[in-house]
């Protein structure tokens, strides 16, 4: 090494030293997580009792990420940066974790896990142990917004920070196995939605160490050219930085980074530097591309790849195999045991390789010389506040929804699109929130009739923008693309650093990023129980384009199923809402925009339908959740005969259409309307933090009547929320059963039996005592039904019995 040191570079004799000091620490950090329980510096000779029972933690890709760490560090120092670290690798959390002990912030955070010997046998003993931390680059850790556990949203996550922050530069480490997925190669699009004029950078830095767990990493063994080209072609100027030597590594991936740090430097001062682009920040106009990132054209961004060793400075072999450089160095490369000396003395050899005596002194603590790499306080990337959203967050200025609201002079008066009023108003909160805001979606904004937003703003967008293009800039607040994987990502990372948004999508295929909010729940679980991580905004999405009027597009865009994925997760952190009208959905979002450290499912629909509540009665029934519509049953006061209950707003029409039919048809028949727009009221309040008490559930469903329920969604979701209910037996769902085709959106509903006629019919069949004398009228609606199919079969088109029904007017 001695010699090695003299190698040509931007690094003195003196930080070279230094530089692979705090490496070789962070790398023994690193092993000593994954193996010891005791002697943690190695002041006596390791022995069975020293050593794990069970060996838990991945080895190969933590070299690098303790690589890359260490070299952001001296550029922060050097640069005064406001940097974070996104470890796309994030079972190299040992690696991650090795580096907040040695800068300080465990510590601070942790203080029983202190910064000398007993605080370090603290710190491997934790780590993938019972009762202590995960293997993974958790929300335990400090410094993290980006888990990895699941592969592939590292990038997105980057990118979605970076929005609205202009000071701010994410190092995003992508492992060379994650590359490998859908969603990070799609990741690589993001730089055509960030602007250099407003918004932070990414430097992706792309770790090439040859393996995942027992199979070659695919990029790794493309021609290098070819790999050139490729981040050519996504719009990167692609740095390599290869090799196997320390010295001349870490001389080489100095200098690159400061040449891709600079090259960040210059582009942000060229988009910035005029009055133009400071309009154009503002999202106003837009110009044709140029690589080299003049102003007003798209930049070139840098990127860098990094190709080292698979277990750099582990073992070379082990049981007559290759181990270093290998895919046997993937988790861990010695299965030491207590029957096993020989590996544990290559486990002691490996650890002593690392000299622990010169880095570490003799409390314990990280050497002197290493605390000189350590930037001070918030520049720390472990102790970052971006990374700590809530600290960063500021409520929202909301304009007043009320104002917005549609005049509801009787129950089913004026039609309505819901998303369409609703637009008006988030393009108001879009203007009042020009720096915390933003509106996701993948092409479907103005599909959704959100379209009112670009009255205020354009769609982001910093690629060739042609005459015919319409509301797109560099500057844009809305972020549209073809991916549901990246608006997710995107939005994640935005919120995790302190922002606020709402994720717009088609119900059928908000499924894409089923196993993504998977993960951003447990993330938020977790968190709750983490005293100092703070809350930070909800995650919201509204779903429209909803099953039940999807009828044009056919079955393949059918599926209600997204609600039930989201309630498998834990009732502190999950909500559903089904506002039936638009100024039940007014009232709806206002609250998700409020709320804080949840994720939101509100399905509402776009196309016109009635109005159902003036804007007062709308806001008290949301904030109930769920309640009696007194106007539309009958015999108020008295106990029902049968409950008629609805979720959704199609499910609440023909709700009500069957309610006006038994109303004249059955006129002595005792009816109770309920709206549900707090799908989680169902439950008890032991299950879920909106759950209704027994005792004022059975007060409006009953204890012992029939209650014939609508639901928007698969009917066995709400059997499972009232499973508990004292009147369970007598509940009956009709919802949608996967029938569904291009068809009309009346014989949508009678392809799945929750059509007006047919509810009427189940009234009929479970109200004891009502079949023998309404034999009559259950004929009529099922010759009724026979007629609206024929005529969609011959017309093409819903009888206009349905399209022209009106709620009638009161007697």
């Amino acid at each position: 090494m001695d010699t090695a040191l003299e190698l040509a570079g931007p690094l003195t004799h003196d930080e070279l030293r230094r530089l692979d000091a705090y490496w070789r620490a962070a790398n023994y950090l690193t092993v000593g997580q994954i193996y010891l329980l005791d002697n943690p510096l190695l002041r006596e000779p390791l022995r069975p009792e020293h050593v794990k029972p069970r060996l838990l933690g991945h080895w190969g890709t933590s070299p690098g990420l303790n690589l890359i760490y260490v070299h952001l560090n001296r550029a922060i120092v050097a640069r005064d940066l406001n940097m974070i670290y996104v470890a796309g690798p994030g079972h190299g959390g040992p690696a991650v974790v090795a580096n907040t002990w040695l800068e300080g912030t465990y510590s601070e955070l942790y203080p029983s896990v202190g910064r000398d010997e007993d605080g370090m046998r603290r710190l491997f003993r934790q780590f993938s142990f019972p009762g202590g931390i995960p293997s993974h680059v958790a929300s335990e850790v400090p410094g993290s917004i980006h888990e990895g556990g699941e592969l592939g949203y590292s990038l997105s996550h980057a990118y979605g920070a970076v929005m609205d922050d202009p000071d701010l530069v994410v190092a995003c480490v992508i492992g060379d196995g994650e590359a490998e997925t859908g969603p990070l190669a799609g990741s690589w699009l993001s730089n055509m939605f960030v602007d250099p004029a407003r918004d932070g950078a990414v430097l992706p830095i792309l770790h090439l160490n040859g393996f995942k767990i027992a199979n070659p990493a695919v990029l790794d063994r493309i021609p290098t050219d070819d790999l050139l080209s490729m981040m050519r072609g996504y719009g990167y100027q692609p740095y390599l930085v290869e090799g196997d030597d320390p010295a001349r590594v870490h001389q080489e991936l100095a200098g690159t980074l400061d040449v891709a740090l600079d090259a960040i430097a210059a582009i942000q001062a060229r988009a910035r530097g005029t009055a133009a682009n400071q309009a154009r920040a503002r999202g106003h106009a837009g110009a044709e591309p140029s690589p080299d990132g003049h102003p007003g054209h798209r930049p070139r961004w840098p990127m860098i790849i990094l190709r080292t060793p698979k277990g750099w400075s582990g073992p070379r072999e082990a049981d007559g195999h290759r181990v270093e450089g290998t895919f046997h160095a993937h988790q861990v490369p010695l299965a030491v045991s207590r029957g096993n000396p020989e590996h544990l003395a290559r486990l002691e050899q490996w650890l002593r390789s690392y000299r622990p005596e010169e880095l570490f002194d003799a409390t314990g603590a990280p050497a002197r010389d290493l605390d000189r790499l350590v930037p001070a306080g918030d520049r720390r990337m472990s102790a970052n506040p971006v990374t700590n959203g809530g600290l960063l967050l500021r409520d929202l200025a909301l304009p007043d929804f009320r104002a917005y609201a549609v005049t509801v002079a009787r129950p089913g008066g004026p039609d309505a699109s819901a998303t369409g009023v609703l637009g008006n108003w988030l393009r108001d909160v879009i203007a009042a929130n020009p720096d915390r805001f933003r509106l996701f979606g993948p092409d479907e904004v103005e599909s959704n009739k959100l379209d009112a937003a670009f009255e205020v703003t354009d769609r982001a967008f910093v690629g060739r923008i042609t005459p015919d293009d319409q509301d797109l800039a560099p500057g844009g607040r809305v972020l549209e693309v073809l991916s549901e994987h990246l608006c997710q990502g995107w939005l994640e990372g935005y919120l995790l650093t302190g922002r606020h948004g709402v994720f717009t999508s088609y119900e059928a295929f908000i499924h894409i990023v089923d196993s993504m909010v998977n993960q951003h729940l447990k993330w938020l679980k977790v968190t709750r129980n983490i005293p100092w991580r703070r809350p930070i905004a909800s995650l919201n999405y509204l779903l429209s384009s909803h099953v039940w009027r999807q009828d044009h597009n056919g079955f393949s865009h059918q599926d209600p199923g997204f609600i039930d994925h989201v309630v498998n997760k834990k009732a502190e952190v999950v909500r559903v809402y089904l506002p039936p009208d638009a100024n039940t959905l007014l009232s709806t979002m206002d609250h998700c925009l409020r709320s804080r450290h949840y994720v939101n499912v509100v399905v509402a629909g776009k196309q016109s339908g009635p109005s159902w509540l003036g804007i007062t009665d709308a806001i008290l029934h949301c904030q109930r959740g769920l309640g009696v519509w007194d106007w539309a049953g009958t015999r108020t006061g008295e106990e029902p005969d049968v409950v008629l209950a609805c979720a959704g707003d199609v499910p609440t029409l023909e709700t009500l259409a069957a309610a006006a039919l038994l109303r004249e048809h059955l006129p002595d028949l005792r009816v109770r309307v309920v709206n549900v727009v707090d799908l989680m009221r169902l439950q008890p309040d032991t299950e879920h933090p909106h759950g209704l008490p027994d005792a004022q559930f059975d007060a409006i469903f009953t204890r012992d009547r029939p209650v014939i329920f609508a639901y928007h969604g698969y009917p066995w979701l709400i059997h499972r929320l009232t499973y508990r209910r004292t009147n369970h037996a007598n509940l009956h769902v009709r919802g949608y059963k996967e029938e569904g085709t291009t068809t009309t959106p009346f014989d949508m509903v009678m392809l799945n039996d929750l059509d007006r006629f047919h509810l009427v019919t189940d009234v009929i069949d479970r109200v004891p005592g009502l079949g023998g004398r309404a034999a009559s009228v259950r004929q009529r609606m099922v010759d009724a039904r026979v007629a609206c199919r024929a005529h969609t079969r011959e017309y093409g088109e819903d009888h206009p019995r349905i399209t022209g029904w009106r709620w009638p007017a009161p007697a």
